[in-house]
This record gives C-alpha cells, sequence and structure tokens, in this order.
C-alpha cells in the first residue's frame, strides 16, 4: 500500500523546473501592448516576443514599427512613471505574458556621448587659445605688441593641457554606461563651457591684465605640487584626476555595462576612493582652485564655483546609487569633499 501512494506522488508531482516551465514557456509566443506613458493611450503591439525576450529586443521591433524611434531614442516602464528598465532585462524576469503593457517615452533625439564630450571640450581649448594667440584680433591692434606677465603663459599652457587631456581621455580612457544623450545636451554644455572659456580667457590675457598679488611666488606655490597646508597644484591633480578616470575605466569591461564598487588600487593616487566616491570630481576641483589662486582671477574662480556646484550633485547622485545598488559599499565614504560632502 505505502509504496502504491510514494509512486504515485512521485509520478504526479511537478518539479521544480516544471513549474517555471509552465508559468514562463521558453516557446511560447507573446504579443505586448505598447502605451504612451504620457497618455497610456496605445500606440502598437509588439508581436514575436518570448519570455526570454529583451527589452532591446522590443526596442528593435518597436523600431521596426516606428522608424523615427531608433532604439537609443525609445524608454520603457512598466508604470507610466516607473523607473526605466534596462536593454538586457528579459520579459520573463519582469513578469511580462502575453497582452501584457509596456508604458514608452520617447527620449527625443539623442546624440553619441563622445560626440558631445569631444564638442563641449573641444570649443574651450580653440576659444582660450584664439584670445591668447590673437590679442590683436581681440583686443585691438596695438595689444599684440604690448608685452606679458609669466603667469598669462603658465595659464595658457595649464588650460591647454587640461582640455587636450580631457580630448584624449574621452577618445581613450572613458567606457559610456550609455551610448547616447538628449541632443540638447551638446548646445547646453558646450554653452557652459565654451562661455566659461571665454570669459574667462578674456580677463586672463588681457592687455590690462596684472599678475597675482605675491607675484610668482603666488603664481609657482599653484605649479609646485602638493604643499603641506596650501594647496595642490594643478599638475598634480591632472594627474589625479586621470589616474582616477583610468582606474573607473577598468572597472567596467569592455563592451559591457557591468558596474562594480570603485577601490582604491595600487596606484597611490587612486587612495581618495577611501574617502569619496568621486575622486576624479575631487581632483577636477582641486585643478581648478589652483588655477583660481595662480592667477588671482575673478572669472576664473567663478568658472571653479559653478564647477563645483556641478560636479557636487552629481557625485551625490552616484554616491546615492551607489548605496542603493551595493549593500556592502563603504558607509563612511563621503561623496566628494573628504569628511565633510
Amino acid at each position: 500500500m505505502h509504496s502504491i501512494v510514494l509512486t504515485y506522488c512521485t509520478q504526479t508531482l511537478p518539479t521544480a523546473k516544471q513549474v517555471l516551465t509552465a508559468e514562463y514557456p521558453l516557446s511560447s509566443i507573446m504579443e505586448i501592448s505598447i502605451l504612451s506613458a504620457s497618455s497610456s493611450k496605445p500606440i502598437c503591439k509588439v508581436a514575436n516576443l518570448k519570455t526570454s525576450s529583451t527589452i532591446a529586443d522590443v526596442k528593435t521591433q518597436f523600431h521596426s514599427q516606428k522608424k523615427s524611434s531608433y532604439p537609443t531614442r525609445q524608454s520603457y516602464r512598466l508604470e507610466p512613471k516607473g523607473k526605466s528598465l534596462k536593454d538586457d532585462q528579459t520579459l520573463g524576469s519582469l513578469g511580462l505574458r502575453n497582452g501584457s503593457k509596456l508604458y514608452y517615452k520617447d527620449l527625443g533625439p539623442q546624440v553619441g556621448w563622445t560626440t558631445v564630450f569631444l564638442t563641449e571640450y573641444f570649443g574651450p581649448l580653440v576659444i582660450y587659445l584664439i584670445f591668447y594667440a590673437r590679442p590683436g584680433f581681440i583686443y585691438g591692434e596695438d595689444a599684440a605688441s604690448q608685452p606679458r606677465e609669466l603667469v598669462v603663459h603658465v595659464a595658457a599652457a595649464c588650460w591647454t593641457f587640461h582640455y587636450a587631456k580631457r580630448l584624449l581621455e574621452t577618445i581613450f580612457v572613458h567606457r559610456f554606461s550609455h551610448a547616447t544623450m538628449p541632443i540638447l545636451n551638446i548646445f547646453k554644455n558646450s554653452g557652459y563651457y565654451w562661455g566659461f572659456a571665454a570669459f574667462v580667457s578674456y580677463f586672463i590675457n588681457h592687455p590690462l591684465y596684472t599678475p597675482p598679488y605675491y607675484g610668482n611666488v603666488q603664481m609657482y606655490s599653484g605649479l609646485a605640487g602638493f604643499v603641506v597646508n596650501l594647496l595642490f597644484c594643478h599638475q598634480f591633480a591632472e594627474y589625479g584626476n586621470w589616474r582616477i578616470h583610468i582606474a573607473l575605466r577598468d572597472l567596467r569591461p569592455p563592451g559591457t555595462k557591468e558596474r562594480r564598487i570603485p577601490k582604491a588600487t595600487g596606484d597611490p593616487m587612486t587612495f581618495l576612493f577611501n574617502l569619496v566616491t568621486c575622486p576624479n570630481y575631487t581632483y577636477e576641483a582641486i585643478a581648478w582652485v589652483s588655477f583660481t589662486v595662480m592667477t588671482q582671477c575673478v572669472p576664473a574662480l567663478m568658472f571653479g564655483v559653478a564647477g563645483f556646484v556641478q560636479m557636487a550633485i552629481w557625485a551625490k547622485g552616484k554616491h546615492r546609487n551607489y548605496l542603493k545598488e551595493f549593500k556592502d559599499y563603504p558607509r563612511g565614504r563621503k561623496c566628494i569633499v573628504p569628511f565633510l560632502i
């Protein structure tokens, strides 16, 4: 009697794999309704999908019906005001079945991150050098024959080095988690960088520009390197910023969107990872503080303050995301300023 009952139970109880397969049959064909995230009105239906299909597959199918909405322009969510879904998420993992709905948001015309970075960094490099190399064209013919202070030449070299480094990093170092951004950003970002470049360079290269109050001592202190209780030099900060970018690049394997907890490496310049989430922003802020001290120029100070405020906002956002994503993320780290912010 007992053997009969055991045999019956063994034959009729489904395995865990059978239950999952019945709930999400990998071979079944699905049709998903696409609705507008703003109005909830139906847009179209995407067919020939499986539970193993990804959001990227949905984007491809949608693009085949709506030619103007290329994949990088599309964003999907489970609720009208929900979180945007990642390309590699499968329909099955999201609990979607035949007849389910996805809400679509048009992100607008997109442009590649590399294009944006190259544009916004190339402009300041060229603009500053125009003011520096052609003072007669900007300030009048007499300006070309007037002598210049040494700090003017040093400032031009620092500015050129900074933006040349940024251009090279964009080409050879950075790995972006997103391929594109809204095309409006290229005008907004370029307006910020190009405008400040003209503002700062106009005053530093002006024939009436006066050198720092403490003369060469003040200028050289902005170049010499880290001096205890004084400041980091421009070049030291630039080197640290570059090394941090290399460390961040190495966190993401080529061709992936993988995210890892950034940590200090064997490179001593990455020690700030022990103190802040975004040490690249910390070094960037140090660089512009040094540039301001070196030139004693108010527009340079304004540029540095504006940049720090924006970088602090970005750093807080990244810090918050790391805390949400990684349970073991170091709680003692600050966002951008060690021990403070």
